[in-house]
This record gives structure tokens, sequence and C-alpha cells, in this order.
């Protein structure tokens, strides 16, 4: 409802990177997924930026973009770091590393005199599960572990950490309890609540094109310099086998000595058991209890009996004399188990109260022998055997894997049989096959396989837990890159046309334009271009229905809600394809009253905004109490590096 406001907070990519708030470092540890990521030196030979007294690595830039691309792929497992890079990840990088560093510098000023201490530290680090142990607690082995693993420092993390805390405390307080007027408040609910009617007039370059067709050398030449336009997504197959218990061979049938074993273990279950069944009603004395007992024995119903006290008679249903005495009391479970059937029970007292008793039923559960129980101790023991096989076998393979075995031997040493896809996308289809599905087994496995850098680097996962398995690699890579001309000649023929009707198209939108100024009708306007467009598509629209677009919101009715009444704008629509132009004939207020819950909502979410900004208004005094310098040779020199020298 009130997304557009929401929206303000908010980028592209920045939601990504919480990153003046978290240790840039430590976000890896605290739940993302970079087991494969090692994070470099600690040299800083380039300063990326000066910040008070401190410097910036291009080093510590690289580890952090490092580490915010790893999280990033979490949700698009296909983000490379040139798309990662062209999104702005690099300046929002930079940006938090400045902040958190100027923030550090700007509290430990004897002005300000503000710290992180090493207990607080301590205490986010024992925090991070990927610190801890089996038993969910901080275990100092894996984390000297993991930090060697990572390639970082103790120091380094904790300074990473003590920047991110300082940055929590110092910011998050600017923005607590902001608040906006009820005037403006009203305001804006008003424009939430608002209508727009108008018309969308498209004038496609197609309409002004050329009626001869181009010549091969010219779809060959515009195709040659426009060859991004028709890319096709990186594709790669997948090569896997599947194993489960199918899969297994020789696996030891159970032991004399297991199932005997196993039927001593679990004597209690074999055991002869009783089971009684009863009625019973609490009282709260014993000469209560013995009172009730008196009127049942004398002939009464106990449901009946009960109910003239105002109690409840409730029936237990089959038990045994040990569940009953964990339940209740030992002088209940000795009380039922000494009654006769269809008896009472000499009252006893328990938990809750003093119990009246009516024995029900008795069944008398026999036991089973060791000969009895083998088979069914057999099927169980046989089950775990090959669970724990299977297991092993997974074991043996990731093993394998790691000491450089390719996928092919393990498969032929395990008679597995490998399966080969098609070429497919980051999402599991097949480029020009709608026909063919993601296949089930494969899904699983996209987000690891895209995430490889080269073919041929084998890897174990579970497709079901404990039961079905797969080992699998990247069999193919093929780039990303245009297709053959002849598989999209026409497509590019007709672009072609297109663009060439582009130019003559621009004139017509302009005309159009400058008729609609002077108040001539849409329709009439049209007429004078002399060529057949397609009709104006009309628009009568609330704001709310236009804010239950986002984030996808069409580029023409997002214009449409910027404009002001009886003005006309165009659009460029895209690849040249031709132009929008936008009519706003009316907007039409939202009316509300001033105790409309909306309006509430408005000024909650204003309030936040105004909080958002006094965070920011603070982040750019501290840079300039302290002093920043950008070395922007340094990170131009950064963005081509990460980029591929493109």
């Amino acid at each position: 409802m009130l997304g557009f406001i929401r929206s303000m907070t908010k980028s592209r990519i920045g939601v990504a990177f919480a990153l003046v708030f978290l240790g840039l470092i430590a976000l890896s540890f605290a739940g993302a997924d970079l087991s494969n990521a090692k994070f470099g030196g600690a040299g800083n030979a380039d300063r990326a930026a000066t910040v008070g007294s401190a410097h910036i690595g291009t080093v510590d830039v690289q580890r952090s973009m490092t580490n915010a691309l790893e999280n990033a792929r979490a949700d698009s497992p296909a983000v490379t770091m040139k798309d990662f890079v062209a999104q702005g990840a690099l300046e929002q990088v930079v940006d938090s590393l400045i902040d958190r560093a100027a923030l550090m510098e700007w509290a430990r000023q004897s002005s300000v005199g503000m710290g992180v201490s090493n207990r607080l530290v301590d205490s986010e680090i024992a925090k991070m599960p990927a610190f801890q142990g089996a038993d969910g607690k901080f275990s100092q082995t894996a984390y000297k572990a993991l930090l060697g693993q990572k390639g970082i420092s103790d120091a380094v993390l904790r300074d990473d950490l003590a920047k991110g805390l300082m940055a929590r405390q110092v910011l998050i307080p600017a923005g607590i309890g902001s608040s906006m007027p009820q005037s403006v408040a009203m305001r804006y609910a008003g424009v939430l609540k608002e209508s727009r009617e108008g018309q969308i007039q498209l004038i496609p370059s197609s309409a002004f094109a050329p009626k001869t067709p181009p010549t091969d050398t010219d779809v060959a030449a515009y195709y040659k310099a426009n060859g991004a336009r028709y890319q096709r997504p990186e594709r790669r197959t997948i090569r896997y086998a599947i194993f489960d218990e199918t899969s297994l061979k020789n696996v030891p049938a159970p032991s004399d000595a297991e199932i005997a074993a196993r039927y001593k273990l679990n004597a209690a279950t074999y055991a002869p058991t009783e089971t009684r069944t009863f009625t019973q009603v609490i009282v709260p004395t014993e000469a209560a209890a013995k009172a009730l007992s008196a009127e049942i024995a004398g002939g009464k119903a106990i449901d009946a009996a009960a109910s003239a006290k105002g109690l409840t008679a409730r029936k237990v249903p089959a038990i045994t004399r040990a569940n009953l005495a964990s339940q209740g009391s030992t002088a209940v479970a000795d009380a039922v188990f000494s009654a006769a059937q269809g008896k009472l029970a000499q009252p006893s007292k328990g938990a809750l109260g003093w119990y009246v008793i009516r024995l029900d039923g008795v069944t008398q559960v026999p036991g089973k022998s060791l000969e009895q129980a083998r088979a069914e101790i057999v099927t169980a023991i046989t089950a775990e055997k090959r669970k724990a096989a299977l297991s092993d076998l997974s074991a043996k393979f990731d093993d394998a894997f790691g000491s450089g075995t390719g996928l092919a031997d393990v498969a032929k040493s395990a008679g597995l049989t490998i399966i080969t896809t098609d070429p497919l996308e980051a999402n599991g289809t097949v480029p020009g096959r709608p026909d063919i599905k993601p296949n089930a087994d494969v899904t699983p496995l996209l987000p690891a396989a895209f995430g490889m850098e080269r073919e041929g680097q084998p890897q174990v996962a579970e497709l079901k837990p404990g039961e079905r398995f797969v080992i699998f690699d990247v069999g193919q890579i093929t780039p990303a890159a245009p297709p053959p001309l002849a598989e999209v000649k026409d497509k590019v023929a007709a672009d072609l046309q297109t663009s060439r009707g582009y130019g003559a198209a621009k004139a017509a939108t302009d005309k159009l334009l400058a008729a609609l100024a002077k108040k001539v009708p849409l329709a009439e306007a049209v007429k004078t271009l002399g060529v057949a467009v397609p009709a104006a598509q009309a628009v009568n629209m609330p704001r709310e229905q236009l804010n239950a677009m986002q984030p996808k919101i069409p580029a023409p009715l997002s214009l449409m809600f910027e404009m002001a009444q009886g003005t006309a704008k165009k659009l460029d629509a895209p690849d040249k394809a031709g132009f929008l132009v936008v009519v706003l004939t009316r907007i039409t207020p939202g009316v509300l009253k001033a105790d409309d819950p909306f309006i509430g909502r408005a000024k909650f979410e204003l309030g936040q905004i105004t909080g958002r900004e006094y965070v920011d208004e603070l982040r750019m005094a501290v840079r300039d109490a302290v002093g920043v310098k950008r070395n922007d040779a340094a990170i131009a020199a950064l963005r081509t590096q990460l980029t591929g020298g493109q």
C-alpha cells in the first residue's frame, strides 16, 4: 500500500549489503555459505581511500566484494562479478568501508570517547553458527580451523566486527523515534488515494520503416554492430549419476550376536505387559473420596455420582503400570493394578488430589521370544546397515573427488551410469526448447553447478536425506555469446528495418507532442501523422493499484503518476522500437477523514524515512569531521581487475 515510500529506502542491490552494520568479513560466518571463498592476504600497497588516519586498501575492497558476491549468489546463483560491478556493487562496498572506518575514527576521538570492548566482540563471535561445535556452543578448534581455511587472521576478523558494532552504536540511535507532522502525513496519504486518467499512444518505428527489404550485407553489418542485443546466456551441461540403496553391494546380513544384542537392548519392548482401562474422578480430600466411593459401591453409577457433585468422570485408555506411575503417582498405580475388573479401587492420593477409580478392563499382552522377534529385528538392523553403507559410500566418493579422481572414474568403479543433460541455462531451461522441462533431480544441482569455476569439479550431494544421493560435475561450459546469424536472421532483419524507421518515428512523435501542447485531442493529432499506428490505450487507475505492481511498474504508468494534469510526455521504447506518448487528462484527489487509519500508517512509514535521512546526514557529517580522500585511480584499476579488464 505504501510501497512507493518503502522503495525510497532501498536500492536494487543495497538490501544485499547491510554492510555498514555487519562485519564485511564476519557476514560470511554469520550464515552465508562461503566454503570456497579465500580472502587473500592483508597487504595494502594500493590505497582505495584514506579516512582520517586510517587507510582502506584495494585488498580490503576486493575481499569485501568477494564476500558480498557470494552472499548475492544465494538468491541469484548465476550472477558474475562483472554483473555485480555493473549493478553498482563496487561503489556500495567502497562507501560502506569508508563509512565504517570514518565512524570508528570519529568515535575514538577524545572528544567523543566511544569504544567497542573485547568482551562484546567475543560475544558476537560466540553467536556465529560457523564457529559452534556439535553441542551448539562456541568451539575454539572450529574457530581456528575456519579462519585458517578462509585465510584471515583473528585480528582482522575482530577489527571487522568492531567496526560493524561501532556503526550500530552510533547510527541506529540517530534514526529511532523520528516522526512526521500530521499535516504532511495527510498530504501524502491523499496522494496515495488519488486516481489518474489518461492515454498511452505507441508510435512504432516499424510503421515508418522502409518498404524495401534490407540486403544480406546490411543484415550482417547490423548484426555485427549489435551482437550484444542477441546474446544468449551462459549454458552448462551437467553430468550426474544417482546412487541409492540399490547401488549397494555386499552389505552383510545381521549376525546372531547382533540380533541377540538388539533383543537384549529392547528387552522391555518384548517382555509381557498388562494394560488396564479405568474411569476416574478426582476429589480434593480423603473424606470426599470415601463418601463418593460409598455411593458408587451402593449401586450409583460413577458418572451420575460425580455429576451430582459437579465433578467429571474421565475414562483413561489402556495404560501400563509403569506409565501410570510416571504420570500420576505410585499409590494410584498400585491401587489400579490391585483392583478387580469392574470393581472400585481403594481411594488413593495422587498429584491432583484423591482418586476414586473403577477398573473397566484388563488386557494381557504376551511378550515375544527371541525367535518370535527375530524377523522384525533383522529388518531394522538391515535397514540401519544399508543406510550406514550408503553414507559410507557417499563419504568414499567425496574423498575420491578430494584426492583428484574424476567423475567418470568414480562412477565406473561403483557401476553407476552417468547422465549428461542438454546445455542448460541457470534456471534449468534449454534454450529454444520450451518443451523440455527442468529435471527434478537436476534442479537442486543448478546453484552449485553454475557456481563452479570450470568443468570437471565433481561433488556429492543429497537428493533425499539419507536415501538418495548424486555425484555430479559440469561437463561443458558454453560462454554467453550471440548465436550464429543464420539462427536469428529474420529477427535481425526486422530489427534493422525498425532502426531505420526510428528517426522518422521520432519526428512524428515530436509533431504529435507539439499538437497536444496546443490542446489538439490525441485522436485528431494522430491522424495528422499520415501513418497507421495502433489505437491509444486508455488508462483509469488509482495509485494504490499502481503501487500493487511493485517492484515492476511499467515505465509509462510510472511516468503518468509523476506528470502534471493536462500534459503529455514521451518515452523511448526499448531497442529503438519506437516511442510511447503518455497523456495525463485528469487527476482525482483522494479524500480522507482526519481519523482514517491509512493516515496513521503513512505517518509511521514517513517517520521511518525521516529516521533514515537522519542516519544519512550523520554519516556524511562524520565523514566531514574525520576527512575522507578517495583514490579514484586505484578504484578504477580495481574495477578493471574485477571485471576481467572490460
